[in-house]
């Protein structure tokens, strides 16, 4: 049955109309911090001023409307590709970021043992100063490379400018290793292109969507969610696979709650229907693709009975879907998901992703993967370039081989900070730019450990978290709504180039990251290599496209127009392989000494008594990015515990109750309210990331729900690219007693 669009934005609990009233309600409640303002998302104002988001990586274009030097209400801008005059509950709720009362508003320097909290507040000038003081002095005693940056955030470019000019090149974004790292190498080996951000997908353009372990609807990529809903609106279909029914999942032909880490069985018990019968896209395969051969042999034995024994699902299911997908060929995509990393052996079933998607014919045609174009804007040199001969980040460890290592590993640059570690050289000191690396790390207890040991911590940030707690030095950021970036020209459907722009000035006495890198810059002797005036960086390379900073201040968005983004259109596309073309079998992976064709392995099922934990988010919140902010937690404020209803019964539990999850190592998180639900698998139970704060300045947020980063003890290491599986931790439920 179709579906309307407006009909399908309602699908995740009614969240967009429940967005607005928290803006509204919200707004009420909220003590901004500022004089005796209440912002009010029913008024327009008198300016309005483009700009883009950073509530998260998406990036979508905002129209920020001011009335009083006070922002009342964000919406979409009709002329970003991304937003397309539509945001998501969390872009509608940046004013609850700007304007929390929580925010940190003052550079801060420790005065107490590290992890304490308690801090001295101090002027820009001192703090500043001491930061510059204490990595002179590592730099002559470790040498620049002992500093780590870690960095999450469109703000970091200003960061990662400065220290490489410091001489280091160890910058780790735990998003690399724990979310798209496996799947983006899946895909380079595959078709020699990874799939970017945002994702080239024609979703609007689909006739059959599948999704494995990846919740549009609930993980707001805000383009696909209206390409989804138009999709849908012209009669796609979804096949859904997922342990849990997910938003999605109740609006699918078929949902299939299949066993956790067995995707890979599945993908090769449908190739081996697909390439048995004959419902590959022949014709493409032949002309674009090679391996065929190889991979016929290696699903041979890869049968519907044998993938029901491991997934949970039956043959006839397996069959029955692999037939209903392939008949969509090639307007059938096979979505690659985004946080890719579960089970160690993610790079593999990326490629069991690609592969499929590549007999189905979808790179490069409507409804599958377009061909990206872009807008070429011009860099602009500093007066000096960065000549350095940089280390190697030492983020694996010594005698270890990691193939296919495409960025420094965030959790490895923690490892190397830990006492003793073996590694080439250790890290001594961190640097921290927008991530709360005690939630965002997995095994928490050896950032811990690091930070304990470490000689140096800074950490700059929006509001307080748990990493500010263990920091030296806090400095306050002004939020994306105070703030230039630099300007954001990502491959998509058409070129285009965005700009950020302060839409306020800086509350309190926060500032933002340009100034911060620059007047660190000129501490540290490094001003030459650093664009130090913002404003005159951007219009200079505005200038280089015929336009200007005044100009794009006023546009927001400037487009290059459409181009062909589709064979059907005379596009002839190129793969960056080896081979010149896409690898079923990857020569690559075979020189490496691993498995050269997607491989299944068969995972632990954990001691008895326990559930396998999996974890996600919810529609209104950027993992703990925003879960301190008053107008998003009106929508959902705390998370739960879903656990199977009839294993609740078992246990004695039923919704509402209050537990403790306790994991195979002893870790506790909680308490904890359960949610008992047919919507899940008996052997698993799910929580949305990021709650269980414990950040001091966090009035808001701190206690609300459960970390479940604490119950993430244990990974496994993709042996291909190095990142991080982390559902490998398995849990019991204990009743809370107060």
């Amino acid at each position: 049955m179709a579906i309307s669009r407006r009909s399908f934005i309602k699908i995740s609990g009614a969240t967009f109309g429940a967005a607005a009233v928290a803006g509204g309600i919200g707004s009420r409640l909220l003590a901004s911090g500022h004089g005796d303002y209440v912002p009010n998302p029913d008024t327009d104002g008198d300016q309005v001023i483009p700009s883009f988001c950073e509530i998260c990586f998406w990036k979508c274009g905002i129209l920020a409307h001011v009335k009083n030097g006070h922002v009342t209400k964000i919406v979409g801008n009709p002329d970003h590709p991304l937003s397309q005059g539509r945001l998501c509950p969390r872009g509608t709720g940046g004013t609850g970021l700007l304007y929390d009362p929580d925010r940190l508003k003052k550079p801060l320097i420790r005065k107490d043992v590290r992890g304490k909290q308690v801090f001295e507040e101090v002027s820009w000038e001192k703090a500043l100063d001491y930061i510059a003081e204490r990595l002179t002095e590592l730099k002559k005693k470790h040498g620049p490379e002992s500093l780590a940056i870690f960095n999450h955030g469109y703000g970091a470019s200003w960061f990662k400018q400065l220290f490489k000019a410091y001489g280091t090149d160890n910058f780790g974004a735990p998003s690399y290793a724990q979310c798209r790292g496996a799947r983006e190498k899946a895909f380079e080996l595959t078709f020699g292109s990874p799939v970017g951000s945002p994702e080239k997908l024609d979703i609007e353009n689909t006739r059959v969507l599948t999704l494995i372990g990846s919740h549009l609807g609930e993980n707001m990529h805000n383009t696909q969610v209206q390409e989804l809903a138009n999709a849908i609106g012209k009669g796609a279909e979804l096949v859904v696979v997922d342990p849990r029914f997910s938003t999605v999942a109740g609006k699918a032909r078929y949902w299939l709650p299949i066993k956790p880490g067995t995707d890979t069985a599945l993908l090769l018990a449908w190739m081996h229907v697909i390439i048995g019968e004959r419902l590959y896209d022949i014709d493409y395969v032949e002309k674009y693709a090679i391996g065929l051969d190889k991979l016929t042999e290696h699903v041979k034995d890869k049968t519907p009975e044998w993938a029901a024994v491991e997934t949970g699902i039956a043959p006839e299911v397996i069959v029955e879907t692999a037939r209903f997908i392939a008949g969509a060929h090639p307007s059938s995509l096979i979505h690659p998901g985004r946080r890719s990393n579960w089970h160690g052996n993610d790079t593999q079933r990326g490629r069991a992703i690609a592969v499929l998607n590549a007999l189905l014919g979808t790179w490069g045609r409507k409804g599958g993967f377009f061909l990206p174009t872009s807008y070429a804007v011009p860099k602009v040199a500093a007066a000096k370039g960065i000549s350095h001969t940089f280390r190697e980040p030492p983020d694996v460890p010594e005698g270890q081989v990691v193939p296919f290592l495409g960025e420094a590993l965030a959790h490895g640059l923690r490892d190397a900070s830990l006492p003793g570690a073996k590694v080439a050289y250790p890290i001594k000191a961190w640097f921290v730019y927008g991530t709360n690396l005690v939630q965002a790390l997995p095994e928490p207890q050896k950032t811990i450990e690091a930070l304990k040991a470490l000689d140096f911590v800074v950490a700059v940030d929006v509001l307080p978290a748990e990493i500010t707690g263990w920091a030296d030095v806090v400095l306050p950021e002004a939020t994306y709504l105070e703030r230039y970036d630099d300007l954001h020209a990502p491959p998509w459907k058409e070129g285009y180039v965005a700009i950020r722009q302060p839409v306020v000035p800086p509350l309190f006495d926060s500032k933002p990251g340009a100034w911060i890198a620059s007047e660190l810059g000129k501490r540290l002797g490094l001003s030459d290599y650093l664009h130090n005036d913002v404003e005159a960086y951007l219009d200079e390379r505005l200038k280089k496209l015929g336009t200007n900073l005044a100009e794009m201040k006023e546009k927001g968005v400037l487009r290059q127009g459409k181009e062909p983004v589709f064979i059907e259109e005379g596009v002839e596309p190129t793969f960056a392989t080896p081979s010149g073309k896409i690898e079923l079998f990857s020569q690559q992976i075979a020189d490496s000494g691993l498995n050269p064709l997607p491989e299944y392995t068969r995972l632990d099922g954990g001691p008895a008594g326990h559930f396998r934990l999996l974890v996600g988010r919810t529609p209104a919140h950027t993992f703990g990015r925003t879960t301190n902010n008053r107008f998003l937690s009106r929508v959902y404020d705390e998370n739960a515990v879903w656990l199977n209803a009839d294993r609740a019964t078992e246990l004695g539990f039923k919704s509402g109750d209050r537990v403790m999850v306790v994991n195979q190592d002893g870790a506790t998180a909680g308490p904890i309210t359960v949610r008992a639900t047919q919507g899940i698998r008996s052997d698993c139970v799910y929580m949305v990331h990021g709650y269980g704060h414990t950040a001091n300045g966090l009035q808001f947020a701190s206690g609300r729900g459960a970390d479940d980063t604490q119950l993430v003890t244990k990974v496994a290491i993709d042996p291909l690219m190095g990142g991080t599986g982390i559902n490998v931790n398995f849990v019991r439920l204990e009743r809370f007693e107060a």
